[in-house]
């Protein structure tokens, strides 16, 4: 290694250049305005300590000065720097460093010279002003004369107590010396690429002042405060401060100046020179892949980047604030949307629902108000939108019965409150969108047949190109051309098989309670599993023909491996990414005294006896009902097939998610950003990953709450709900605050009436420890959950409705079950004995069990 580098030399690293110098050498191979220069190496400060015996000299006064705890005294510092006075410089030392100074050129002459320690600007200790820098430097013996002192400070007091303090040992420290053109700044300052106080990861902090930077530095003054967006380079906050002193040069060095008074509360930079600086430091960040520090002079208009370090005190960032229901009356619904997306979704997966839920709801939002929702990370529906558009089209006594069957019963006492839209505004509004809608379902429900065909394979090829797209034009272009269409045909399917028949069951169920009673209507809704044809059974019936041999794990993984408890949430893997996922159902299924074969066996026999009783009560009435159901039937497999292939593709997005995260360098931290600032990612803008660190600390933090209530009216705000102790599981209105009671109650999913030991879990993997004839107890359950119920004796849920997962895989295997409770998991206990009355929605606790062992 020699005594010198030119400025940019690779070869300038930690080890050659210290901290301060590897980084502008970076700087400098990047491109980027950086002062022109030199290294004095430290290989250089090695030769001098070494060939004058100046680094005896040092060991023997740390050995003699050492203190009881191991450190020098205050004198030794002193005595030490006055060892680099003393000698000449070796011939070749001089000789190297005269040499690069005269290659600087005449008109560089004036020159800094910087301290630069092996130990300094390193990812968590800076080091920041623990030795020394010079300014407004000419002439070589000037120049010789103030390495020498650069090469002392290594050892001043600061520089002393700051490597005690670290726990650094003095021995293991080097000095090199940065040598560079004197940047004749007008102005100069500090730009932090990151909020460092404010914890705003989206913004950029640029602190100003008049002369050269020393005053900022060192405190000597109060600088300008600009604040960037960091996406637009936007100076979004300006405060200008009054400006008392400035850093000049001197012929002496350099000396603090009282500022000319009419520039004492001028602002230093324009709002455009900000955003000129604030690019600069987006790059720099770029190029070292953190935030960073930079000390920046301007000089005859032109930016200099005089240094970058890391920043090792950055404010936790703040989260941001995920929370539809500010501002709003409305009555808000988890049912249903709960079952499906139980999870507090990432950014990525929340605007893919928002692009699913656009496509297929007509009147999305109505008078500023969303149809839908994300409170807290959580998906909710907002019933008042909902009721406003029924009521406007006369379909208000439709729209109750199948809220209810779809949603759950509203509490005794609790309406609805609809938005203050008139009906000629609403129709003006939605009737356009309305015609359109039904135009496109029609067309599309006769492609549904085809479509359902053909999607498995479909979806797994597009899987496989995006895993295998080579670079981001690829990937991105693969995206447009037929990911994104591929995505929003599978919504429209959907939308056609949701709106197929969309108002049957409404009528079938009404006549069939009204003729036979709610227990006979359950069981003649029921046999849409028979044969493996409802795809909410098809998870357990699929693993049971694996197990008897009648079918293999590829063709059982095809089909439900993209099935899961979270298989709308991208960032979380499908079970078929989990190498063990069907070993530990089969072995679970071992344990089951009854599969579901003989559970439906049992069921279809019930479901005759029940037609048989409508029979003979009503044979006018047998014919007309009978073919109903079935055309029911038929349509709702058709929608639970589409629903199907809508988590498949769910998986294609996560697929891309991972995939743009390999090819862009991002990694994971995509899951962060809506599906729009991927593509930015993935097209070389980098400015929307800063936004990620505030919203990764409100994904953790909405993650560590409770589950919210199911029925939300009015602001609800996550953080103040779970930190009350009286707070309600079950419901919140802002205008009442009535305490709930102990009762355990819901709506009737599946008639029958069993006692047993209640298993409280929050997970499907908690699930796992179910032992058989126990009573699940849980938040909300979906088809990952399928394959416990034939372990189970009864099902008790805080969230559900009729049409529930819970409630339909209940009937389908006579199972008895009470969902929608909103207090379950919080009133009952494992352990506890309680009887679950399937057919009057009641569930009552008879009192904790005697303590049995946890399964081994």
């Amino acid at each position: 290694m020699g005594f010198v580098l030119s400025l940019d030399a690779a070869t300038a690293t930690l080890e050659t250049a210290g901290g301060k110098g590897a980084a502008l050498s970076e700087l400098a191979r990047a491109g980027l305005p950086v002062p022109g220069g030199f290294h004095v190496t430290t290989a250089a400060y090695q030769e001098f300590v070494t060939s004058t015996g100046v680094a005896d000299r040092i060991r023997a006064e740390l050995t003699a000065a050492s203190g009881p705890d191991g450190d020098p005294d205050a004198g030794a510092g002193a005595r030490i720097r006055a060892l680099f006075e003393e000698g000449p410089l070796p011939p070749a030392l001089e000789q190297a460093i005269s040499k690069a100074y005269a290659e600087l050129g005449d008109g560089a002459r004036t020159v800094a010279v910087r301290s630069s320690a092996t130990a300094e600007d390193l990812p968590d200790l800076s080091f920041a002003g623990q030795q020394d820098t010079y300014l407004n430097i000419t002439g070589e013996s000037t120049l010789l004369a103030a390495v020498r002192r650069c090469w002392a400070s290594l050892w001043n007091d600061r520089a002393l107590a700051y490597r005690a303090r670290a726990g650094i040992a003095h021995e293991d420290v080097s000095l090199a010396v940065v040598v560079q053109e004197l940047v004749a700044a007008d102005a100069a300052g500090v730009m932090f690429t990151v909020d460092p106080l404010g914890g705003r990861a989206d913004r950029l902090v640029v602190n100003a002042a008049w002369g050269l930077g020393e005053a900022v530095v060192s405190g000597l003054v109060t600088p300008d405060t600009l604040v960037v967006d960091r996406s637009t380079c936007a100076v979004v906050e300006e405060r200008i401060a009054a400006k008392e002193v400035m850093t000049v040069p001197t012929a002496d060095g350099t000396a603090e100046r009282p500022v000319p008074a009419d520039l004492r509360e001028a602002p230093v930079l324009t709002t455009a020179e900000a955003g000129e600086l604030a690019r600069l430091g987006l790059a720099i960040e770029e190029l070292y892949g953190e935030p960073r520090d930079v000390e920046w002079a301007r000089e005859a208009g032109s930016f200099r980047i005089l240094q970058a370090r890391p920043i090792t005190t950055v404010a936790a960032p703040r989260p941001e604030v995920w929370n539809d229901s500010t501002g709003t009356d409305s009555l808000w619904t988890s049912a249903n949307l709960g079952e499906a997306v139980p999870d507090v979704m990432t950014p990525a997966t929340w605007s893919f629902v928002k692009a699913f839920m656009g496509d297929v709801m007509v009147g999305a939002s109505l008078e500023g108000r969303p149809m839908y929702g994300n409170i807290g990370g959580r998906f909710y529906m907002n019933l008042s939108v909902t009721a406003t558009l029924a009521a406007a089209f006369g379909q208000g006594r439709k729209f109750a019965l199948a809220n209810e069957l779809v949603f759950g019963r509203l509490p005794d006492g609790m309406g609805i409150p609809l938005l203050p839209a008139s009906k000629l505004r609403v129709w003006r509004d939605t009737i356009g969108e309305a015609f359109a809608v039904m135009s496109r379902i029609r067309a599309n429900g006769k492609q549904l047949p085809a479509f359902l065909a053909e999607a498995p394979a479909r979806c797994e090829e597009l899987r496989a190109r995006v895993a295998a797209a080579a670079t981001a034009g690829d990937l991105s272009a693969l995206w447009e051309s037929e990911v994104a269409p591929y995505f929003r045909r599978c919504c429209h399917m959907l939308q056609a098989a949701t709106r197929r028949d969309g108002d049957s069951l409404v009528k079938v169920r009404g006549t069939l309670e009204s003729l036979v009673g709610e227990q006979d209507a359950d069981l003649m809704t029921t046999g849409l599993g028979d044969d493996g044809q409802l795809a909410s059974m098809g998870p357990l019936l699929g693993l049971e023909r694996l197990a008897r041999g009648e079918t293999d794990r590829e063709t059982y993984t095809r089909a439900y491996g993209h099935r899961g408890p979270h298989e709308f949430e991208v960032s979380l893997p499908r079970p078929a990414e989990d190498a063990q996922w069907i070993d530990r159902q089969l072995a679970a299924l071992g344990t089951v005294e009854e599969d579901a074969a003989t559970r439906l066996a049992r069921q279809t026999t019930a479901r005759a006896a029940a037609w048989d009783r409508l029979a003979t009560e009503h044979p006018r009435r047998l014919a007309g009902l009978r073919a109903a159901v079935d055309g029911w039937a038929a349509s709702a497999r058709l929608r639970e097939a589409a629903r199907t292939e809508v988590a498949r593709v769910f998986w294609l997005l996560r697929t891309f998610v991972l995939r743009a995260g390999e090819v862009s360098g991002a990694g994971e931290e995509l899951f962060f950003l809506s599906r729009e600032e991927i593509l930015a990612v993935l097209g070389g803008d980098r400015t929307p990953l800063a936004a990620v660190p505030a919203r990764r600390a409100a994904y953790e933090g909405y993650r560590a709450l409770p589950t919210y209530p199911t029925l939300i009216r009015g602001e609800f705000d996550p953080q103040t709900w779970a930190a009350d102790p009286n707070r309600r599981a079950d419901l919140f209105d802002a205008q009442d605050t009535t305490p709930a009671t102990d009762t355990v109650a819901g709506s009737p999913a599946s008639g029958g009436v069993v006692e047993g030991i209640a298993r409280v879990v929050a997970t499907v993997e908690e699930g796992e420890a179910i032992r058989s004839g126990e009573i699940l107890v849980t938040t909300v359950t979906n088809i990952g959950w399928t394959p416990l119920f034939t372990r189970i004796s009864a099902i008790v849920t805080d969230v559900g409705a009729n049409l529930s997962h819970a409630s339909i895989v209940a009937r389908e295997l006579g199972i008895p079950a009470v969902v929608g409770c909103g207090n379950a998991t919080t009133r009952i206990r494992t352990g506890d004995r309680i009887r679950v009355d399937g057919g009057l929605g009641t569930v009552d606790i008879l009192g904790p069990a005697a303590a049995t062992p946890e399964p081994a």
